[in-house]
């Protein structure tokens, strides 16, 4: 016992820790420009262990203790030697509250990386809002009158079935082909030089390929999904379930890109991309399509006023602004507010932050409608950072007087 108390209190085990933690911050720095921001995160920080890396464009064998691992054998070192090393001194007084903000920061840390989500919500002026879109995680659900069924991202794997029982559906999943992100063509009379991924639904209009994972932060990845749907009787068929057309602000980049084309052509083949599928059985019909992963919420927003203004003679950015009005049904609360840059809202255990804007006067000249997409954060640890660095800095001060004090004292001495 004394040998693992000596182990896990020895400073020998901080500097370790401080040195990987030093390496794993640079290579994981270095890996962004192979994987991405998210992916760097998630490859590196967000695990117990590393194994290999992306670096330069080669893989690299290489193996590291994650950001998990080294935050919480940090903590499990400053911890016991709170307990076992430092003493209840006036002397000592600054450092032991120093040592605690410490400690505050890393379980601030772990636990805003744990119960901390980031959202998006978009809407147009005049739409109402009760729900939150995640911008990487992804669903697939199934429509049947008023029912929503969703199956989340991570319980698609390629060549598994998703059963009834899991899902409350009177038919298996079966998953044929999932990719993480794709691209999508349209496909055009004059060029369907392959046939298409099925015979149903979307896939006959449109090409579906996979592609590298996005890498850059203001770019997403698109899943796409092959799926054949099984009964007792028999297939229901084949069928290519897509975010390319359960997201709205993606059904509208594919308009935009073919826009050359002519309005109505781009319409049109937007129209083909939302075209509903559907499988029917005992009667019932169910609509399908992969979407970003909704979060609800117990009240709503609707989008009352988008405004968007520049510097005069410029096309520089002055000012977003989103004026919403709140309706919470439970409490009866209504009330309008602005969200603008740097004044975000906090309502509901949420923050409202103002993130994108489509409006201004190039907006209402093309007869678009003006949209705004806010950027909505819940972080129940937010109060962490604020108070373990208000420790630190109050028991740095209090160490730095008691020293100060003591060192004019004895200066006086005669």
């Amino acid at each position: 016992m004394k040998k693992i108390v000596g182990f896990f209190t020895s400073l020998k085990l901080t500097v370790a820790l401080l040195a990987f933690a030093i390496v794993l911050v640079f290579v994981g720095t270095l890996a962004q420009a192979d994987e991405g921001l998210y992916g760097a995160q998630a490859h590196y920080f967000k695990q117990w262990l590393v194994i290999g890396a992306q670096l330069f464009g080669h893989k690299i064998p290489l193996i590291l203790p994650g950001g998990y691992l080294i935050g919480m054998l940090l903590l499990v070192n400053l911890v016991t030697t709170h307990i076992y090393r430092f003493e209840l001194t006036a002397k000592k007084t600054g450092i032991q509250i120093a040592h605690a903000g410490i400690i505050v920061l890393l379980v601030g840390q772990l636990s805003t990386d744990l119960l901390s989500c980031e959202l998006q919500m978009r809407f147009n002026e005049g739409e109402t809002r009760d729900y939150s879109d995640s911008a990487t995680d992804y669903e697939l659900v199934f429509r049947s009158g008023d029912v929503n069924t969703s199956i989340p991202r991570p319980m698609l794997k390629p060549g598994s079935e998703v059963s009834p029982k899991k899902t409350g559906l009177p038919f298996v999943i079966r998953v044929k082909e999932l990719w993480h992100n794709t691209d999508i063509n349209f496909r055009a009379p004059m060029m369907k030089n392959i046939p298409p991924l099925t015979t149903n639904g979307i896939a006959v209009s449109f090409d579906f390929r996979p592609t590298e994972d996005a890498k850059a932060m203001d770019s997403k990845n698109v899943p796409s999904a092959v799926l054949e749907f099984l009964t007792p009787a028999g297939s229901l068929g084949t069928w290519v379930a897509s975010d390319w057309a359960g997201d709205p602000s993606l059904v509208e980049a594919v308009r935009n890109g073919y826009s050359q084309m002519g309005a109505a052509m781009a319409q049109k083949i937007a129209g083909l991309l939302v075209a509903p599928q559907s499988v029917t059985v005992d009667g019932k019909k169910f609509t399908f399509t992969i979407r970003p992963l909704r979060v609800y919420h117990p009240f709503s927003l609707s989008l009352l006023k988008a405004t968007h203004t520049v510097y005069p003679g410029t096309d520089i950015p002055k000012d977003f602004r989103s004026r919403v009005r709140i309706d919470n049904r439970q409490t009866g609360e209504k009330r309008e507010v602005e969200i603008s840059m740097n004044h975000p809202l906090r309502y509901g255990g949420y923050t409202y932050y103002q993130y994108q804007m489509t409006a201004g006067d190039m907006v209402e000249r093309s007869g678009q409608t003006p949209s705004s997409v806010l950027s909505v954060v819940r972080n129940p640890s937010w109060l962490t950072p604020y108070v373990g660095c208000a420790l630190v800095g109050l028991g740095l001060i209090i160490q730095f007087l008691y020293h100060l004090v003591g060192f004019i004292s004895k200066k006086k001495t005669p």
